[in-house]
């Protein structure tokens, strides 16, 4: 009914409300109607992504340059695992500190921010005389990988259209993977220098992407939400007309977000007052003591969809491809190198198909399908790997097994539970809530990737390395469960209609006359809308 009304107000014409309904999900659902990819939108979510780059090409480069740092610098595997994932817990700073700056200072010039720290990063990485200046390189790095992972997937759900914005807002784990390929590359292309200058190299060229996001993020527009946050409304507007389907769904747009703000409908200046500047304080006791039923639920679906990421072995496999290789019997460090890059070349591939069927098969049964993808190439991988292990001569449909699920793994991997845990997390939480609750996931996921990178060689020795992914594989399980049961779908909704999705689980029983529509709702508290 809300919406219905509303729609009569906006279109200031006397039209009955079941025709106002009926054109909304024309115009609106993109079940009913496709438009075309909105150009402007399409490019202010490219460069906001490229930030991405950052994190991808330091996961993918260092996964080659350990081999080299471990000879040069004659350090430890302990020393190699903490090195490859203490980042992971630096970047804890960047991601805390990132919700309430981008809040102040505004989304784009947080994605400054975020690129020339890891410029810094970068440069004292490639220049590091030995193991602890190479740690604080780290460090930096990791405050601006931190910034980066929390304010892409924030900005480009903010300027998407609800018709794609799950194609956009997966675009950050496009470039993650692109970024990962290009340090798969650079390990193979510098891997020919000399001991002391190849793995420099390979680190310090990760400046460049860092220069080219400062460059290309001067022809950004601000987020639409932060501009009404501030009161602005008519630059809102101006951004909302450039990155909307319509005209009218811009008015829509607009209206939700002033509502989600507190600014009343009537209000219509360029500059406004906002009743309360959202600038962070109230906002964990809203997520974590105060909770509403549906905000509880969107909390604990989107810490839960962040650790299962991570916790199934993603970055294990990717950080340290090169030592499963080698374990599965390639020695030689070309050939490491190069199935490495193959690695890169699948996940890329994979998650470009991804982008094009977010918002056509949804979020949910996508993410459902590649978990149960991921726990069959696991546990095959496991078993392939134990096998071999055990196996006194070379076994060569083994090892041909163990590189096939491998690149099965992040086919899978990539084709769902990459993309979809980014896209999922930005898009449910509401205007008041985003920025901290996207930047508490950035901290969940990145703890769960630190633990899981800084334990994989101890590991390995402990339980074996096919027993490392005989574990991943049971925490996947585990998360194809938790999905199953706490994700809704959310495609084809605007980010201000979200919170209705949660705050209920659906049962299904048999569709009969006793049960109505054959499902049932079961609240996770009350005052919950049904």
């Amino acid at each position: 009914m809300d919406i219905q009304l509303n729609q009569v107000k906006m279109s200031d014409g006397k039209v009955v409300e079941e025709k106002a309904d009926k054109k909304f999900v024309e115009d609106f659902n993109p079940q009913k109607k496709k438009p075309k990819r909105n150009k402007y939108a399409f490019a202010c979510a490219i460069l906001a992504s490229m930030t991405s780059i950052l994190l991808g090409y330091d996961i993918g480069v260092m996964s080659g340059a350990a081999i080299y740092i471990k000879r040069d610098l004659k350090v430890t595997d302990v020393q190699i695992e903490i090195l490859l994932g203490i980042i992971n817990l630096y970047s804890l700073i960047g991601s805390g500190l990132a919700g309430r700056t981008s809040d102040a200072i505004g989304r784009r010039y947080t994605i400054v921010l975020a690129g020339a720290i890891f410029f810094a990063g970068a440069i004292l990485m490639g220049f590091s005389p030995n193991y602890s200046f190479l740690m604080f390189g780290r460090f930096v790095a990791g405050i601006g990988i931190g910034y980066a992972l929390m304010i892409a997937p924030v900005y480009t759900a903010e300027v998407s259209p609800a018709s794609s914005r799950g194609f956009l807002t997966s675009f950050p784990e496009v470039f993650i993977n692109g970024g990962i390929l290009l340090g798969y590359i650079s390990n193979y292309a510098f891997s020919k220098l000399t001991l002391k200058l190849g793995w420099r190299m390979m680190l310090g060229i990760g400046a460049v992407p860092s220069v080219l996001l400062a460059v290309g993020v001067l022809a950004m527009p601000e987020s639409p939400r932060w501009l009404v946050m501030r009161g602005r409304l008519g630059d809102a507007i101006i951004v909302l007309n450039k990155t909307s389907d319509s005209k009218e769904e811009a008015q829509l747009r607009l209206a939700e977000i002033k509502e989600a703000a507190g600014i009343p409908e009537s209000c219509n200046d360029d500059v406004v007052e906002v009743p309360k500047q959202n600038t962070g304080e109230g906002v964990w006791k809203q997520l974590f003591l105060y909770p509403t039923p549906a905000i509880r639920h969107i909390v604990i679906a989107a810490l839960g969809i962040h650790f299962f990421q991570q916790a199934s072995g993603v970055d294990a496999v990717v950080l340290y491809s090169p030592t499963i290789f080698e374990k599965a019997g390639i020695t030689n460090d070309t050939d490491k190198l190069l199935a490495t890059v193959a690695v890169g070349f699948t996940k890329m591939i994979f998650i470009l198909v991804a982008t094009f069927m977010l918002d056509r098969v949804g979020r949910r049964p996508l993410l459902l399908s590649s978990v149960g993808g991921m726990v069959f190439s696991l546990l095959t991988l496991a078993t392939s790997l134990t096998i071999i292990d055990q196996s006194d001569k070379k076994l060569t449909w083994a090892v041909g097994l163990s590189i096939a699920t491998v690149l099965s793994y992040v086919a899978t991997f990539s084709i769902g539970a990459g993309p979809i845990t980014w896209v999922y997390s930005s898009e449910i939480f509401p205007l008041r809530l985003r920025a901290q609750g996207c930047a508490m996931g950035v901290v969940v996921n990145r703890v769960t990737s630190g633990v899981i990178s800084m334990t994989f060689l101890s590991l390995t020795k402990g339980i074996t390395i096919g027993g490392a992914f005989f574990l991943y594989g049971g925490i996947a399980i585990a998360g194809l469960i938790f999905f199953y049961f706490m994700l809704p779908e959310t495609r084809g909704k605007t980010l201000e209609e979200m919170e209705g999705s949660f705050g209920k689980f659906k049962v299904k029983y048999d569709n009969n006359k006793e049960h109505g529509n054959g499902t049932d709702h079961v609240q996770l508290g009350t005052n919950v809308r049904t």
